[in-house]
C-alpha cells in the first residue's frame, strides 16, 4: 500500500516541482526591453558617430528612455532625409530638433531635451576702436553676419533678414563660417557655443583661433530641443508619455548638468538673455 501510494503521487509530484521552477525561472529572468529605431543627423558633439556615447542630446534621450525600460539605436541619415522618413512613420521617432512650426506638423513634439547655448562669434581685433557689443539684433545693422539657411535661429532674427535690416553671408556650416570668420569675410556668427567648442578643437589649432571671442549675451535664449514622434504611429503617443517621464526623472540628477557643457573651451563664458526694446508709452 505504501508502495502504490508513493507511485501515483510521483508524476503529480514532478509537474508541480516543474511549474514552480519555471515560474522562478520567469520571476529571476530579465525582461527583454523594448528597442526603438530613431532617426538622426549629424550635428557634433550633440548628434555623432564619432562619439562613443553618440553626442550630448543623444545620450541623453538614450538614459531619459532607459528610465522607462526602452532601449534606443540610432540611425544615422542626412538631416532632410531623417525629417521626411520620421513624419512618414518609417522610424518610431527622431532627434534631436529645434521647434519650427513648418518642420513640426506631423510630429508630436516631447519636452525640452536641452536647451542650446546660441552666441555670437566674432574676432576681437576686428573691433580694436570699439569692442563689440549689442543688446537687440537691430543692432548687428551694418555687419556681415554668417548664416546656414537650413537653421532654425529665431523669428525675430528671419524678420529682420527679410527686412534687410541685416546683412548676411551664407555657407552651408559651421565649419565653412568659422573660415569665413578667421578669413575676414563675416563679422560675426550666430552659434550653438558647444558646437563652436567642438569645431575649434578637432579642425584648427589653438595659436589660429586665439583671437576668437563669444559675446556673453545669449542670441537666442530660449532655443530648446526635443524628440519628435510621427503622429501616423499609434504607439506614439504613449512613447512620448515614457519619454517625456523618463526626462524628468533624469534631470532630477547630476548625470544631466554633467552632460551639458564643453570642458575647457575658449568660448565659455556666461551668457546673459538679450535686452528687450522697452515698451513705448500709449498716447
Amino acid at each position: 500500500m505504501t508502495m502504490g501510494r508513493h507511485s501515483s503521487q510521483q508524476p503529480l509530484f514532478r509537474s508541480l516541482a516543474g511549474a514552480a521552477l519555471l515560474w522562478l525561472a520567469g520571476a529571476w529572468m530579465p525582461a527583454i526591453a523594448e528597442v526603438l529605431r530613431l532617426a538622426t543627423g549629424e550635428l557634433p558633439p550633440y548628434s555623432t558617430q564619432e562619439r562613443p556615447d553618440q553626442g550630448i542630446a543623444l545620450d541623453i534621450v538614450r538614459r531619459a528612455f532607459a528610465h522607462e525600460g526602452l532601449e534606443v539605436q540610432y540611425s544615422f541619415k542626412p538631416w532632410t532625409r531623417t525629417l521626411e522618413e520620421s513624419r512618414a512613420g518609417l522610424w518610431d521617432a527622431t532627434a534631436y530638433w529645434g521647434r519650427n512650426p513648418e518642420r513640426d506638423k506631423g510630429f508630436l513634439i516631447s519636452d525640452n531635451v536641452l536647451t542650446e547655448q546660441w552666441v555670437l562669434v566674432y574676432r576681437q581685433s576686428a573691433f580694436k576702436d570699439t569692442p563689440f557689443d549689442w543688446k537687440v539684433l537691430a543692432d548687428l545693422k551694418g555687419l556681415r553676419v554668417g548664416i546656414v539657411q537650413s537653421y532654425t535661429y529665431t523669428p525675430e532674427f528671419w524678420s529682420l533678414l527679410r527686412a534687410g535690416t541685416l546683412t548676411t553671408v551664407s555657407a552651408p556650416d559651421d565649419l565653412a563660417h568659422l573660415r569665413l570668420l578667421l578669413g575676414g569675410r563675416v563679422d560675426v556668427v550666430p552659434m550653438e557655443r558647444n558646437v563652436a567648442c567642438y569645431l575649434l578643437q578637432h579642425h584648427f589649432a589653438d595659436s589660429d583661433v586665439q583671437d576668437l571671442r563669444a559675446h556673453p549675451r545669449l542670441f537666442a535664449p530660449n532655443f530648446t530641443t526635443h524628440v519628435m514622434f510621427s503622429d501616423k504611429l499609434p504607439a506614439s503617443a504613449a512613447r512620448l508619455q515614457a519619454f517625456n517621464r523618463g526626462l524628468r526623472a533624469l534631470k532630477r540628477t547630476p548625470a544631466y548638468a554633467e552632460k551639458l557643457n564643453w570642458p575647457g573651451c575658449r568660448l565659455n563664458a556666461i551668457a546673459a538673455a538679450p535686452e528687450r526694446p522697452a515698451p513705448k508709452g500709449k498716447r
